[in-house]
């Protein structure tokens, strides 16, 4: 049974990474996933162990992150909205909107104040008694509103919220606790410097301001050690501090706490920042849709727009579902879909993708895919979910520190005791050693740093107008050695044009281009489209019968009382047609009527404008081979891969085949290198599940390319594939440098510690601040 969890509130990626291992390793739970960006964790479990696996789950969260709410989502949420008439108090807003959000059942709560709306999503079986208590709550702060529903099928539902406001309000509270701790600190250190106070007065402050500053963390530890968990942060941070008040270092202990919290102050604004840039991208969910129905528009949730609706778009509106324009000229910003800054015109008959801005004029589309399967839709889904998939350095990281936090525990123990053994005395010299080993020993900057460097890499290649699905394909792409590309909508336009009608055995071209439009006049290949187009007629279909499409062949299709046969010489060689072969370079189609040769067609097909350049900038980056594979004859594989400068091609191939030749490939490319796979069509799909790398193009891709595939390209331009790459060479570098860094500097610190030579002050820096430095390394990539 799968069954998913909300972790309200969770924001730390060391803490999210234990909670994953953990509930893993329940009983009866086969595989544990934590998404951080939308604060998740997701589980498959045995029907046996499903009643009781909620309480374990909590236990386990609690024991990490006791401010994090836990909450099943087993059931789809009921959305509901309700008209606040005269509401108009900002601070009533907010606390209303608290307040609701904190009921049973409630996922999410919304005030809009300029409509002055609440829009809720809330558990089934507490949507019919919800109302009454809304009302308490919004009378409790505002007796005049008056509170009433707003029917469902004029409601406008209100933009997802990333973030919450009771995380918000903790995050306030936080700050004014660092902030009292630091004071009381502050005044301290000031009155015992200057005033010259006895020491219990000094303490007194000391010990005061350790309680709001640490208090938490100690309390924490003391938790963890009654379950069995001894070797984390918080039992480093509080063993190392309170002997540093047994030994007498009073002002650096409480230091050493306000560091570690201000450090935790950073990660957590920084995973906040992360979020919300990722979040930002997603703002192409569209907030309503205008339909006509029954000859009026009304504004409903994209949600309830079916297939083959008219929805109209105003200049200034998201196109809230895919579909084709009936009527209206209008430029569309896509840079949310593909990163381009350029609009792109739209007119009749053309294909209008959701999630793109309306710049211009009024657009009337026929709706032709349901809300849960648009672009936007699906956009939104892979870039949330693809934290889920962890790169294998996160996975290294977080085994390292499971290891190395008792390994550092265990050498500042025999620290702080042989030496004194051995050498007689000097205990406290030797216990303070022990203790600045602790502190800087602490791996917060590796468990924050390298999971907040991948989310941002993920986030800075969306901004490009590259999805990639997970951390571990963002880190495959560095080591990617070996490109294949298909050809047809890859490298080339996918357009194809009738170019030349060769007649034969007495038959005219437009005898061989009518037979041929019958044969492939059910087909939806772009060259049946290109074949269609040349004809330019109305065909009539109810002449056509016994229709089969061959796969890898042609097409044979009865045309009245004539046998048609329309495909390549492998079709005109199965059905023992003499022919003569066409040594032109192009797509060939050989028509046959009643086992008689009548001619061939050319058909041609462009290569992309920017082909070449990501062809020679992927060598540039280090890409050792470049191949092309493709179901053309020989001499237009030939021509192609000689234009763009490709180190192999294959051509003539069936689907089957091309996995059978990316196999080979794969056997062949250097030891630990990768084999990524670059294509567009249903066909693809295949080959794209078989690469190591698969990658989709997505703007004009088939749903199953997409599907397939690890990384999507929004723009059918081959150089979004040297931008993928790019953010992940960037991304890898970041990670490279916070591991040196964190390390290296630890180490450092680890041996002048061990030498008396660095004290609490430099343990706090080799701490907090190496963790503070990695985290605004890993922003870096944000920028990219």
């Amino acid at each position: 049974m799968k069954r998913i969890f909300l972790l309200k509130g969770l924001d730390c990626p060391n803490c999210s990474a234990k909670i994953e291992k953990e509930v893993g390793e329940l009983d009866g739970v086969q595989s544990s996933v934590v998404n951080l960006m939308k604060q998740t964790l997701t589980i498959n479990v045995a029907p046996a162990v499903a009643n009781t696996i909620a309480s374990q789950i909590e236990t386990i969260v609690h024991s990490h992150e006791p401010g994090v709410e836990v909450q099943e989502e087993t059931i789809i949420p009921v959305t509901k909205s309700y008209l606040l008439k005269g509401l108009d108090c900002p601070n009533c807003s907010a606390k209303i909107e608290k307040e609701v959000g904190e009921l049973d059942g409630v996922q999410s709560s919304v005030v809009n104040l300029m409509k002055q709306t609440l829009t809720i999503n809330v558990a089934p079986a507490a949507a019919n008694t919800i109302a009454s208590q809304i009302e308490t709550i919004v009378h409790s702060h505002e007796p005049d509103v008056e509170v009433s529903e707003i029917a469902q099928e004029y409601y406008i539902p209100a933009k997802k919220q990333d973030t919450n406001t009771s995380y918000n309000n903790e995050d306030k509270k936080l700050t004014i606790r660092l902030a009292t701790g630091a004071a009381i600190y502050v005044i301290g250190m000031a009155l015992t410097v200057f005033a010259k106070v006895p020491l219990p007065i000094e303490l007194a402050f000391l010990i005061v301001s350790y309680i709001i500053l640490g208090g938490d963390v100690v309390w924490q530890a003391v938790r963890n050690i009654s379950k069995g968990r001894v070797f984390d942060e918080h039992f480093l941070m509080s063993v190392s501090t309170i002997g540093a008040f047994v030994i007498g270092e009073y002002p650096e202990a409480v230091a050493v706490m306000l560091f570690y919290q201000v450090g935790e102050f950073f990660q957590s604004l920084a995973v906040e920042r992360s979020r919300k840039s990722i979040s930002d991208l997603m703002d192409i969910r569209p907030d309503c849709a205008t339909v006509r129905r029954n000859g009026e528009l009304i504004t409903i949730s994209p949600e309830s727009v079916a297939i083959g609706e008219i929805i109209i778009v105003k200049p200034g509106e998201k196109i809230p579902l895919d579909g084709v324009v009936l009527d209206g000229d209008s430029m569309l910003d896509t840079r949310a879909l593909t990163g381009e800054s350029v609009p792109r015109s739209v007119h009749k008959g053309d294909e209008a993708l959701s999630g793109c801005m309306n710049q211009t004029g009024v657009l009337t589309i026929k709706t032709t895919k349901a809300f849960g399967e648009s672009t936007a839709s699906k956009i939104i889904d892979l870039v949330e979910n693809a934290s889920s998939r962890k790169a294998p350095t996160e996975n290294f990281i977080t085994t390292f520190a499971r290891y190395y936090t008792p390994v550092v525990v265990i050498l500042a123990a025999i620290l702080a005791i042989l030496p004194p053994i051995l050498l007689g005395g000097g205990w406290t010299e030797w216990i303070r050693r022990g203790f600045v080993f602790l502190v800087v020993s602490c791996p917060c900057a590796l468990v924050i740093s390298i999971p907040l460097t991948f989310f941002g890499g993920i986030g800075a290649a969306s901004k490009r107008g590259v999805l990639v699905k997970g951390s571990n394909y963002l880190e495959a792409l560095n080591n990617v050695s070996i490109i294949v590309f298909d050809k047809t909508g890859t490298l080339t336009k996918g357009v194809f044009n009738v170019t030349d009608i060769l007649p034969a055995n007495g038959f005219s071209k437009e005898q061989v281009l009518e037979y041929a439009v019958q044969a492939e006049s059910f087909s939806n290949h772009p060259i049946a489209k290109s074949i269609l187009s040349a004809y330019g007629k109305e065909i009539d279909q109810s002449v056509i019968s016994d229709y089969k499409e061959i796969s890898g062949y042609g097409i044979s299709a009865m045309a009245g009382k004539k046998k048609v046969y329309a495909g390549n010489t492998k079709l005109m060689d199965s059905e023992h047609v003499e022919y003569t072969a066409c040594e032109k370079v192009g797509t060939k189609v050989y028509v046959a009527v009643d086992g008689q040769y009548a001619g061939c067609i050319l058909i041609t097909d462009e290569v992309k404008p920017d082909s070449k350049k990501a062809i020679s900038d992927l060598k540039h980056i280090g890409v050792e081979k470049t191949v092309m594979l493709t179901g053309d004859d020989e001499k237009i594989g030939k021509a192609v891969a000689e234009e763009l400068q490709l180190d192999e091609y294959y051509a003539q191939l069936f689907p089957d085949q091309k996995v059978e030749k990316v196999e080979l490939l794969d056997s062949k490319k250097r030891q630990g290198s990768k084999l990524a796979f670059v294509g567009d069509g249903i066909n693809d799909a295949p080959v794209l599940a078989r690469a190591d790398v698969g990658i989709a193009m997505g703007g004009l891709g088939s749903d199953a390319a997409i599907e397939a595939a690890d990384v999507v390209l929004m723009t059918d331009e081959p150089s979004k594939l040297v931008d993928a790459i790019d953010v992940a060479k960037a991304t890898k570098q970041i990670v490279m440098q916070n591991i040196v860094i964190a390390l290296g500097i630890k180490s450092v610190f680890l041996i002048l510690g061990a030498l008396g030579i660095a004290g609490m002050w430099e343990a706090v820096f080799g701490d907090v601040g190496v963790t503070i430095i990695a985290v605004l390394n890993a922003m870096r990539i944000l920028k990219k």
